[in-house]
């Protein structure tokens, strides 16, 4: 395997994991940080690349979001969710402000498969309701329920 240029793979992804990891910590000075530890980390695991099991995409997006979560892990484990994330008040406040993140975890882990990739594509990727029922083959109205459900399970699975 020809071990791909990491200076073409930097000058490539770095704006794109950039954009990502500053969506979701919302401080430049952390993201930038981040950044760096994502590309020291793809230089250190390059020549374990293998483009039979992924793109380069699709391989530096997995180590970038696997350190955001560290990074929550490591330094936010009482963090407040961005209130934006919340639509017309659907996830109330105790949920967010009151509960560690391993907890809300563990209350994830608990769901049914489709209700927990709802959960993910809303609040982790940012996805609207309407763009997750076109990717889930599934009415709007039909999404909005299971999202209500998914919320409504993962209050009492915390409470």
């Amino acid at each position: 395997m020809n071990r791909p240029d990491m200076t073409v793979i930097y000058n490539e992804y770095r704006d794109k994991v950039m954009g990502y990891i500053y969506a979701r910590l919302r401080s430049y000075a952390d993201a930038e940080d981040l950044c760096q530890d994502v590309f020291e980390k793809v230089n250190a695991k390059l020549d374990s690349f293998d483009p039979a099991k992924a793109s380069v995409s699709t391989w530096i997006y997995s180590i970038t979001r696997n350190s955001v979560i560290d990074f929550y892990r490591r330094s936010r484990p009482f963090s407040e969710i961005d209130e934006n994330l919340a639509e017309d008040g659907e996830v109330d406040d105790h949920l967010l402000n009151n509960e560690s993140l391993d907890e809300l975890a563990e209350a994830l882990a608990r769901l049914p498969m489709e209700l927990r990739e709802i959960i993910v594509l809303r609040y982790y990727d940012g996805i609207p309701l309407t763009e997750i029922g076109k990717k889930m083959h599934l009415s709007y109205g039909a999404v909005k329920l299971r999202h209500a459900k998914a919320l409504q399970q993962l209050r009492s699975g915390m409470a």
